[in-house]
């Protein structure tokens, strides 16, 4: 048997064999099988969660999602997000003639063939996801999802080599280097966290001998972390939000109004201006964003009148309003939510398809109006001044 990108480990009396793979490869979900089938251990653990075990053994079911209560629920972006990753990930795995997280699925299938126990030993991608966006500010929000959108629609093929290559440790620690670079702040809730995780869920697992199926970029961080002891219940945990987001938040909208009053009383003339300059760059860029996503008209016009509105409130946000719009105008059909993950493979079917237009005009339509305040704040404190 071939061990490349096979890692053995002996520790308390138990061998845990770690294999690397690529989710997207035809070759790791053959050599799953064949290391499986060789050591017959009493536990083999995936690096999958209760949900995404579902999702792969049954498919997903957005014909029972609720988009309007998606939006309500304030997960419009984070939805988008994990369409986005599923569906690049699937394009792949289409270009090479297998199924995404084949690997998963065989060592699901081995696992019982072996009569072992199956661990579901990933965190719940929910909570990871969580605890990401989270550690985003606004600007990080907007780059993450501007990154990953035009992934899903770059038309860059690679080979199964070329995923291959990926196992390689060194590749793996330089591209960590390079993500690191680029969102810092996102190693520890992604990988380091996972790496935790998944080490404890491992060394939890019932029996001697143990195979543990994963992503190829875990397995150095696991190799260190399965040496220590983690608490599961505070890697699962979601950390209380900081309140210097809701001061800042509630800081700026105030401070807005109470220039525009001043300026009213000293100059209504000057007041009047504001006023103008902060609805009109507000709702227009907000009316933008559910434009470039293609919403009905109804839609634009309820982005441009919320926006101003909204953007003095940090509880509101002009998209969720634009969203619920276009999703009782355009209502998503079954048919929709059945074609979803299939249409999100291309530029034209993301935005053809009713659910992921609504989700684009969630978060575009934010992005407007975050944009607007900006602008339309800057403004309103440029005529304030001249007019002090």
């Amino acid at each position: 048997m071939v061990e490349e990108n096979i890692t053995r480990i002996e520790m308390n009396g138990k061998e845990y064999i770690l294999i690397g793979t690529a989710h997207v490869s035809k070759h790791s979900a053959e050599q799953v099988k064949e290391v499986i089938e060789a050591e017959r251990p009493d536990s083999v653990c995936v690096e999958l969660d209760e949900q995404r075990y579902q999702t792969i053994t049954e498919g997903s079911k957005w014909q029972e999602m609720d988009i309007i209560q998606v939006i309500k629920e304030k997960r419009a972006s984070l939805l988008l997000m994990n369409l986005a990753i599923s569906s690049f990930q699937n394009r792949m795995a289409k270009e090479l003639g297998i199924k995404a997280g084949q690997e998963m699925i065989q060592g699901i299938e081995s696992a019982k063939e072996v009569g072992a126990n199956l661990v579901l030993a990933d965190r719940n991608i929910q909570i990871t996801f969580s605890r990401i966006w989270g550690n985003l500010g606004l600007k990080g929000k907007a780059i993450l999802l501007s990154q990953i959108i035009t992934s899903i629609f770059s038309r860059d093929s690679i080979s199964e080599e070329e995923l291959e290559k990926l196992k390689e440790q060194d590749t793996i620690n330089a591209m960590l280097n390079e993500f690191t670079e680029t969102f810092p702040r996102l190693k520890k809730p992604l990988i380091d966290e996972r790496d935790q995780y998944l080490a404890q869920k491992i060394k939890e697992a019932p029996g001697e001998k143990i195979v543990a199926v994963l992503g190829a970029a875990h397995v150095p961080g696991i190799k260190e972390e399965i040496k220590k002891n983690h608490d599961l219940n505070k890697l699962r945990a979601i950390p209380p939000k900081s309140n210097w987001p809701k001061v800042i938040g509630w800081s700026i909208p105030i401070l807005i109004l109470a220039i525009i009053v001043y300026t009213f009383l000293a100059n209504p003339t000057a007041g009047f201006a504001q006023t103008v300059s902060w609805i009109l760059w507000n709702g227009s860029l907000s009316a933008l964003g559910a434009a470039i996503a293609m919403g009905h008209p109804l839609t634009i016009l309820t982005a441009f009148i919320a926006a101003p509105i909204t953007s003095l409130n940090p509880l509101l946000a002009a998209g969720w309003f634009a969203g619920l719009a276009q999703a009782y105008i355009r209502r998503p059909s079954v048919k929709d939510f059945e074609t979803l993950s299939e249409d999100v493979f291309s530029l034209k079917g993301f935005w053809r398809n009713k659910v992921s237009r609504i989700l684009l005009i969630v978060v575009l339509a934010n992005l407007g109006s975050s944009l607007g305040t900006f602008i339309g704040g800057a403004d309103v404190i440029r005529v304030f001044i001249e007019n002090i």
